[in-house]
Parts: C-alpha cells; structure tokens; sequence
C-alpha cells in the first residue's frame, strides 16, 4: 500500500518516568519524545500508549494536553502502574532498572483506534517487550506498511529473533552502529553492514546514527548521505538525543525532504537537545524557530 505522507503520523510505545534517588522524576521514554517534537513541530501526532491509573499517569495526561497533543489513543490502566525507570548511581556510574509489568507493557489492541492505510506508523522495540503490547503493535502494522521502526535495544528486553521478525516488516529503520553490529550481516565497514541490512530486511532507508560523529542515511538504490555535528556543540546532556534525530527524520519523510536535507536538519535539531539538560524542549520559542529553519 502507498505511504501518504498527508496523514498525522502514529506513534506507538512507551512513555515512562526516570526516577532518581534524589526523588527526581524526569518524564520521557523514546516514542513519548519523537511524538512530543513532532506535536510542537506542527505534525498533529495520535501517540499510542497505556498509563496507569495512578499519579503519574495524570502527570502524563497533563503534560500531553499543556503541549496540545490529543489524548485519543492514550489507555488508562486499572490494574498496571504507569512505567517508570528506575535510576541508581554506584561510585557515580548510573545503572538503569526497566520496571516489568508497566502499563505501557498491556496496550489493549481491542481498544486501538483504526488507522488509514499509508499512514506513517513509528514504534520501537522495548514496547513489545511482552505479549499485550506486541500483539497491539502487531494490529497496528496490519493496517499499515508505512512503518518507521526504531530499534532500541535494552538488555533483557529483546531477542534476535523478535527484532529480526520487526525488521522484516518495516519500511525506514534508525538504529546507532553498535546496534548495527549487532544486527547486521558482517562487514568490513559500518557502511557495508548497512547495506548487507538494507538487502537482508528489505528496507527503503536505514539510518545510523554515530554520536559525536554523526550519522548516515543508505537508501535501498544506493544512495548514501553523510552529517556530522558542528564543531561547537557543546554536550550537557546527551540523553533524547536519538529521538529528536528519529522525529526530524519522520519530518523528513512526510515533507518529502531529499535525505542529505533531512539528516542536516536532524543532525542540528539533536545538537539543541545535547546542548541543554532533558530528553524534550518546554520551549515553543525554540521549536518555532527550528520550524521556521525547516520551513514548516
């Protein structure tokens, strides 16, 4: 089925709180964040998720109607507690604990809404972590092939064979290079990987992200792109930095951006999230004047 780039995108996965031992609660989760950007870049997101009953859940709620984004297909769980992480430093070194059984784990896929055929559909790969969620993601698919797929790999959360059988199925793919090898058949290079994946999974686009040094985008007909961060980038806080990137690329995607433009604008958007502490901008100020630099 053709992908129309003039449906609000979906966004399908976790959206969670990191909690500190200082008491601190920092909200987030990876598609929480792309859907955030992509509601204050002006792309009207439907944000699939499941949030408990309790606290948190409300704050979630809040943030998401103070931000303009609809609550439509955000689930309220009776019996499993909205997601948190929870964050321990030993000899200064964080550790980070998923907590199981989170109610972004039982997304009911009797309760979905019904999405277009051709609309962008984007997920990660911790939210499959258990059946509920999976079998959700899963309906959502089957009515879509637009899919842009997000691999997050979180010891213990995933295995070869369920990220391979989602690879399968996807269209545009961002994963960072350590992921890459993992995934991807051998290669001398990250770039003959890349290929090898491309070809293995059928892929339109994969992109690899490479930290400090950049990215780079290979397209099913060979085409390659490069970006690297400017040399006054100045790094606070590298946490987000892939979702700002994944959500400027879906930008790319729905405004028909060649793939040098788009990972130019991805790579400078990624580059505001590092220069400031948090995984999300609260600052319309600084979300206009990347839409007025995309042209939005």
């Amino acid at each position: 089925m053709p992908f129309d780039p003039n449906l609000p995108p979906v966004v399908f996965g976790e959206a969670l709180f990191d909690c500190f031992p200082d008491g601190a609660r920092v909200l987030g989760g990876a598609p929480f964040n792309v859907a955030w950007h992509l509601a204050a870049l002006g792309a009207a997101p439907l944000f699939v998720s499941r949030v408990g009953d309790d606290a948190l859940g409300e704050q979630i709620g809040s943030a998401m109607r103070a931000h303009g984004m609809t609550l439509a297909a955000l689930q309220r769980d009776a019996k499993h507690p909205t997601g948190r992480v929870e964050v321990s430093l030993a000899a200064g070194e964080p550790s980070y604990d998923i907590v199981a059984d989170s109610a972004y784990d039982c997304i009911d896929a009797a309760a979905l809404p019904s999405i277009p055929a051709g609309t962008l559909l984007y997920h990660g790969t911790l939210a499959t972590r258990q059946a509920a969620s999976a079998t959700a993601l899963a309906v959502l698919r089957g009515e879509t092939d637009a899919v842009f797929m997000d691999v997050n790999l979180r010891a213990p959360w995933w295995t070869q064979a369920g990220v391979r059988a989602l690879l399968d199925g996807a269209r545009w793919v961002k994963l960072n290079a350590d992921e890459l090898a993992l995934l991807a058949p051998a290669g001398d290079d990250a770039e003959a990987r890349a290929a090898a994946f491309v070809e293995r999974h059928g892929l339109e686009l994969v992109v690899v992200t490479l930290g400090e040094h950049g990215a780079f985008g290979l397209a099913a007909d060979g085409s390659l792109a490069r970006v690297r961060p400017g040399a006054a980038v100045q790094v606070v806080d590298a946490v987000g930095a892939g979702d700002g990137f994944a959500a400027v690329l879906i930008l790319g995607l729905l405004h028909g951006w060649p793939l040098g433009e788009t990972l130019s604008h991805a790579q400078a958007f990624a580059s505001a999230i590092v220069s400031r502490r948090g995984a999300v901008i609260d600052d319309p100020v600084i979300y206009a004047d990347f839409a007025r630099r995309f042209g939005l």
